[in-house]
């Protein structure tokens, strides 16, 4: 497995499992602020793998689709693909730090 499908990989399934703890505390009646607390640490972790994703995308497939002059093509899927996750453009805390 390339080394990005492996990161990507390990962090969804911490996700998952993140999210299997979650639905735990659901089924244990937690208290709802920590259900929600842990609920906004498991779409953390997806929205900063959607963003390993995508970057990915844009150093591969987004820059040769340009080198191959099919640069109208390559934007109007990304700007597509964005319709439905707009949050990938959004810094992550990391980002603020640099």
């Amino acid at each position: 497995m390339p080394p990005h499908d492996a990161q990507v990989t390990n962090r969804l399934k911490t996700a998952r499992g993140h999210l299997d703890g979650v639905i735990r505390m659901v089924a244990e009646d937690a208290y709802c602020p920590d259900v929600m607390k842990q609920l906004a640490a498991v779409q953390g972790l997806l929205e900063a793998t959607s963003r390993v994703v995508f970057r990915r995308h844009l150093e591969t497939c987004v820059a040769e689709a340009m080198r191959a002059g099919r640069t109208d093509e390559i934007v109007d899927e990304l700007m597509e693909t964005l319709k439905y996750d707009r949050r990938v453009l959004r810094p992550s805390p990391a980002d603020a730090k640099d």
